[in-house]
């Protein structure tokens, strides 16, 4: 089920008005329940038993491990949640793609393998879900939080609709506390839930979907060498469509969360505006980047352990960060590029310090600029569906072959410009500050103008929506 969608609206106005009526708080959180199990049903029904399955097992591991004295088989514990967790993670998302590669490295060797053909369905939203679960389970087991008194609890945890398929990644430690107390909306949070999900609907159905994505879908279907002012353009083009589909989802789950009572933390700030790629990743899908910090990388020992290990602990992280994102070759490269900017970030602070100048607004202005773009340069290895794409638009772009040919029209041209000039400018002026600040300080006739035009915006385009992307991850 699509937040962008007619079913939705009918679906969340239900959940709403049962969440709002005179029921206990046992009976509410059974009905957020069955309400999160039908959401994800509406995709594949048969897709739920992983669910039940993730759901059991770290329930029953949890409460073990909890009262488990002995290392050995608490260690044990934990090994049957990561396998059960990552097992399917791996099955349904990485079996073909070990598969291929499997053949591939036959094929090297002489050896012509021919398998089945591999026709299973990867399930919405399982490498969020998974990260969640098995979030609940090391926390358990590293001492960090008690498993929940609530089985109730626990599986309205792992399948909360809101944010069940595509994050923000919640830890148990922020979203179980929540449950075990009544919670409904206050008349502030369901304004301000509902402005968040007009916000996020926006920037799905209007930015991404309708003024960005013509763009960067001409350019990234090309099969020829392209104009390096169309290959720009269209890599342009993504970078705004990707963080206006991923981010407009993750506000407009924080804003049905809230209209619930809920609170679910923020996934981005302001990305575009960062100065340098540690700054891009405090603020780019902040739930994953913190999840693969406190999960992995600090686990394989950070930066405790010299400067070599701390360089390929970074590289680690961001390789496996690459491929959790996609079963492919391109996303451990987008993962890898993001790891070595970070080394060399590391590395180049390490040598020249925080000078003042740094801090002076020139050069923050430059090194914002080229971080964005770097992180463009690295969004053509994730929208590319296979090297040669990749290859061809890198090489247009940084070599100005202009013998190349031309595939965007001129009303694609000019709302890509429009569109990520007014999008850089925004992140910049906000870059520091918080959008519920700031709209508080607008008066309320703006306040409601702007809503109003957001409104009628989403009706208009809502027919050419399409599917989150990162449903796919």
């Amino acid at each position: 089920m699509l937040f962008n969608s007619l079913t939705f609206v009918v679906f969340f106005v239900l959940v709403l008005a049962l969440h709002n009526a005179p029921f206990s708080w046992r009976t509410k959180k059974t009905n957020l329940l069955i309400a999160s199990y039908l959401f994800y049903a509406a995709w594949n029904p048969p897709f739920v038993i992983l669910l039940w399955i993730s759901t059991i097992i770290d329930w029953h591991v949890a409460k073990r491990m909890f009262v488990e004295k002995a290392r050995g088989r608490r260690k044990l514990l934990l090994a049957v949640s990561v396998a059960v967790n990552l097992g399917l993670l791996g099955y349904f998302k990485y079996g073909e793609f070990l598969l291929e590669n499997f053949v591939a490295m036959a094929a090297a060797v002489g050896i012509a393998y021919q398998p089945p053909e591999w026709n299973i369905i990867l399930p919405v939203g399982i490498s969020f879900y998974t990260f969640q679960t098995m979030a609940y389970s090391l926390d358990v087991y590293l001492r960090r939080a008690e498993p929940s008194k609530s089985f109730l609890d626990f599986a309205l945890f792992v399948t909360f609709f809101p944010q069940l398929v595509a994050g923000p990644i919640v830890r148990p430690t922020h979203l179980l506390p929540q449950f075990a107390v009544p919670r409904v909306a206050t008349p502030k949070q369901l304004y301000w839930g509902l402005a968040l999900m007009t916000i996020g609907m926006f920037q799905k159905i209007v930015v991404a979907d309708g003024l960005l994505a013509p763009a960067a879908d001409a350019v990234f279907s090309a099969d020829k060498m392209l104009h390096p002012l169309d290959a720009w353009l269209g890599t342009l083009a993504f970078s705004g469509q990707i963080f206006s589909d991923f981010a407009g989802y993750s506000t407009t789950a924080i804003g049905v969360a809230l209209t619930l009572g809920f609170g679910l933390p923020d996934n981005f700030r302001f990305p575009y505006a960062a100065i340098g790629f540690s700054d891009f990743w405090r603020r780019w899908h902040i739930s994953l980047s913190s999840w693969l910090r406190d999960y992995l990388y600090v686990p394989l020992g950070g930066n405790r352990k010299g400067n070599l290990r701390t360089y390929a602990n970074l590289m680690t992280t961001m390789l496996l960060g690459g491929l959790w994102h996609g079963a492919s070759w391109t996303f451990v490269v987008w993962g890898g590029l993001h790891g070595l900017f970070l080394a060399a970030e590391r590395w180049l602070k390490a040598r020249v310090g925080d000078k003042a100048i740094w801090s002076r607004l020139p050069a923050q202005v430059f090194l914002a600029l080229l971080t964005y773009f770097l992180v463009n340069i690295t969004w053509v290895f994730f929208r590319a569906g296979d090297f040669a794409t990749a290859w061809r638009m890198i090489v247009t772009m940084l070599t100005f072959v202009t013998e190349g040919e031309k595939v965007l029209i001129t009303p694609h041209i000019v709302q890509v410009v429009i569109t990520i000039g007014i999008m850089l400018l925004i992140h910049w002026r906000m870059r520091e500050r918080k959008l519920d600040e700031v709209v508080g300080r607008m008066p309320a006739w703006l306040t409601g103008l702007i809503w109003g035009v957001m409104l009628t915006l989403i009706i208009i385009t809502q027919g050419g929506s399409d599917a989150f992307i990162y449903f796919q991850f």
